[in-house]
């Protein structure tokens, strides 16, 4: 990947890095008690807004001095030549000589990104006309079964990036959904996630949406295969699949074996990795459900988004802030997780989301060149809830535990379901437990409250727990699309200052192929040998084969 100046192999040679490691070490403790104190105006200094979101990074530990060293530090990393790389179409993921275009997938018909030669943006709107022509369809009750029914739910078969973007999707935007088609999604291997998926649905009824780039990912092909099964034992005749199945997948000929017209096969590219699929095809089961125009808005938040990590000075950029200060509490301050925490029924499903598209992402330990990292920490674990419930859960080890847990929140000014006091209430928690994590409870001030002094020790918070405040209006198509597209650029961020490629997962392979092995051993009494598996494993073999 081109870059304006040499980078040592290892980040910790870096002087920028070593000033941030010594900047750490002095001013990562200061209390945010004392930092507010002695300005008054730091919240409105650390509080950046674009793209229809507002973020409000005063409650972490940064002082003024903070995030000029860690903008030096991404400029010495080379994060703006990764990227004007990314967005040329650079071959940025080196394992696998991709180039990583998923900015593609949402940017408008007047615009033109290339690789190798050819604009791409064209195919991507072929694709995206197409499913709009199939939804209206759908919707209309145009598309019919195989006896003659109108399609009254969706089951969407995938795995990964092929489930996780579509169920947050559906989940975060169900307030603009078709509530005439009921949708439901499979993924686990697990027979148990496919009979609850079609419990109760008429097969006459029942459209399905199978989704694998290639048409061969084990878990999701016996989940389809199961599927076929299903809809043939009710509708009989094999032409029935043709109305029953669409693709989502690259792969003509094991899609038109499968008994799918590929007429209804919809496409995307190697150049979309699976976790940075949700606005590609894969995004079909979205669009059913929300129909062309709202899939429209949402890309066209992403595509804000985008334009604003392309071109907008790190000092205040959204997507660049958000990835250093994750490496700030990361790498620098010793955090091993971040909390997302969005006070949004709707983005119930948003923490897993994210769970995969950094987890996935940044969770390496080689360098680009193949280095082993040995000298400092890469990627936090992610995780969370909504909010008020993980306060009756977590949030106790997040305000009193041992761990330092910096935590992102992520509101609403309005509610798209005005109830009473509810939203009011919602948001109070919000802020406050933001409040209660930053400045805690002093001894004295519990005293003070008349506290039994056995039960002093007990009732102090002791605060200087860091947070981030996400604000939007509220949540419509067009800002679920910014808000996904700010976590997505801050991994890439993050990846660049911790020189790992962000856009494999050669961790996923090994697994899958000691499972292949293991499943004739199961099937068809194989006996496993210590040649094969470590006795551990085999005994359990045994034991599952002797049940």
């Amino acid at each position: 990947m081109p870059s304006s100046k040499a980078v040592p192999s290892s980040r910790t040679h870096l002087p920028e890095w070593r000033a941030v490691a010594d900047h750490a070490r002095v001013s990562g403790q200061l209390p945010l008690r004392e930092l507010f104190a002695a300005d008054h105006h730091r919240a409105e200094r650390l509080s950046f807004e674009a793209c229809g979101l507002f973020v409000d990074h005063s409650k972490q530990r940064l002082n003024d001095g903070t995030l000029p060293l860690l903008v030096q530090l991404a400029q010495a990393c080379g994060l703006r030549d990764r990227i004007d790389a990314m967005f040329a179409g650079g071959r940025i993921n080196a394992t696998e000589n991709r180039a990583v275009l998923h900015v593609a997938l949402r940017a408008p018909r007047t615009e033109s990104i290339t690789l190798d030669g050819q604009d791409v943006v064209p195919g991507v709107h072929e694709v995206l006309d197409r499913m709009a022509a199939f939804c209206d369809r759908v919707r209309k009750g145009e598309w019919l079964g195989h006896t003659g029914k109108r399609i009254r739910t969706v089951v969407n078969i995938g795995i990964g990036g092929s489930d996780l973007g579509p169920v947050m999707a559906y989940t975060a935007l169900r307030h603009y959904a078709d509530r005439e088609l009921a949708f439901r999604f499979v993924s686990n291997v697990d027979g148990t996630d496919f009979a609850e998926a079609v419990h109760g649905l008429d097969p006459a009824e029942t459209l399905f949406i199978v989704s694998s780039k290639t048409f061969t990912t084990q878990e999701t092909l016996a989940n389809a295969r199961t599927a076929r099964a299903w809809a043939l034992a009710a509708l009989g005749a094999e032409a029935a699949v043709a109305k029953h199945f669409v693709a989502v997948s690259t792969n003509a000929k094991e899609v038109a074996g499968f008994g799918i017209d590929t007429a209804n096969m919809f496409g995307f590219w190697d150049w979309v990795g699976g976790r940075y699929s949700m606005d590609s095809a894969i995004g079909l089961s979205t669009m059913l459900a929300i129909g062309p125009e709202r899939f429209r808005e949402l890309l066209a938040g992403f595509h804000a988004m985008d334009e604003h990590f392309r071109t907008a000075d790190f000092e205040q950029n959204l997507p660049v802030l958000q990835g250093l200060i994750a490496v700030w509490n990361t790498t620098f301050l010793g955090a091993h997780t971040i909390a997302v925490l969005p006070y949004d029924q709707y983005l119930a499903r948003f923490p897993a989301y994210l769970q995969q598209l950094a987890m996935e992402s940044n969770g390496k330990r080689v360098t680009l060149d193949g280095r082993v990292i040995d000298d400092y920490e890469t990627c936090p674990v992610y995780w969370g809830e909504p909010g008020t419930n993980g306060q009756h859960s977590f949030y106790q080890l997040i305000h009193q535990g041992t761990r330092l847990i910096p935590c992102d929140f992520i509101g609403f000014l309005k509610s798209l379901n005005p109830v009473g006091r509810h939203h009011d209430l919602l948001m109070a928690n919000c802020f406050a437990q933001a409040e209660a994590l930053a400045f805690g409870k002093t001894t004295a001030e519990v005293r003070a409250d008349g506290v039994p002094e056995d039960l002093v020790a007990h009732k102090t918070f002791p605060g200087n727990r860091p947070s981030t405040t996400i604000l939007a209006e509220r949540l419509t198509p067009h800002v679920l699309g910014s808000l996904v597209a700010l976590y997505e650029h801050a991994v890439f961020t993050a990846g660049a200052i911790w020189d790992v490629n962000p856009f494999d997962q050669w961790g996923v392979e090994l697994g899958k192929v000691l499972a292949n092995r293991i499943v004739p051993e199961l099937e068809s009494g194989t006996e496993p040998t210590l040649d094969h598996h470590d006795p551990s494993t085999a005994a359990l073999i045994r034991r599952y084969r002797a049940r």
